[in-house]
């Protein structure tokens, strides 16, 4: 149900605000990632930062890092005006920056995950790796274009035993970018979770009860804020 319409003067202006909100929306988020990275090497908690910028009243609104982009809108639709603005000869380079720094996000999430390995004596080849949802965002039941099956994907191929877990996505295959990946969500079960070398943490649904999770885990990685308050030295951010 449509609440309010508002009119512009031409579709073309409604195609460029929609494109807009999209690129606005990538474009902060990128910044949040770039930073995420800077302060996990400057020993500072990006959701910290973030929270303490938001208590200004004006001026600032917050955005928060993660794995990477999914769904339809933000990782694809604004490479569509990119596209576009060559035949005006024009550099749309916010975009492509932004881009840049949110397709790299699977790949510096396995990076840590290989991190933490190391720091536990272990090595990503032939690791048990559990990932926790794999959904572009928290409780919905979407995976298209989802950072969660490209680090699926990155980690198979750097050679860990992967395994996932996600309430909203039983089974997992006919993806455009991986035409012969298919795999099923395995029971999220105190027998799987304290088998697994690492547990990643890659989309924050709601129902996963962390507490639990993070008695049962020997290691924890998440791309996200879910675990934070808990006791453990085991629980690291990517």
């Amino acid at each position: 149900m449509v609440d309010r319409v508002v009119p512009v003067s031409s579709t073309q202006t409604a195609e460029m605000s929609k494109l807009l909100e999209n690129i606005y929306r990538a474009v902060n988020i990128a910044l949040a990632n770039e930073l995420k990275m800077l302060c996990l090497r400057m020993g500072l908690d990006i959701f910290e930062v973030i929270n303490a910028s938001k208590t200004k009243p004006f001026g600032f609104q917050a955005f928060y890092p993660g794995p990477g982009l999914g769904g339809h809108c933000i990782p694809i639709d604004p490479f569509y005006l990119t596209w576009k603005a060559r035949e005006y000869d024009f550099p749309t380079r916010f975009i492509e920056l932004a881009g840049e720094i949110n397709n790299s996000m699977p790949y510096f999430v396995v990076n840590r995950v290989i991190e933490v390995l190391n720091r536990d004596g272990k090595s990503i080849q032939g690791a048990e790796i559990l990932v926790l949802g794999i959904a572009y965002k928290k409780d919905v039941d979407d995976y298209r274009e989802s950072p969660g099956v490209k680090i699926l994907h990155l980690l198979k191929r750097s050679g860990a035993q992967v395994k996932y877990h996600d309430p909203y996505i039983p089974e997992c295959k006919g993806m455009r970018r991986y035409p012969g990946f298919a795999m099923e969500s395995t029971p999220l079960s105190a027998k799987n979770l304290q088998q697994a070398d690492l547990v990643l943490l890659v989309t924050d649904h709601t129902v996963f009860d962390y507490a639990w999770i993070a008695s049962q885990a020997r290691l924890i990685v998440e791309t996200r804020n879910a675990f934070k308050g808990l006791p453990g030295r085991h629980i690291f951010q990517a």
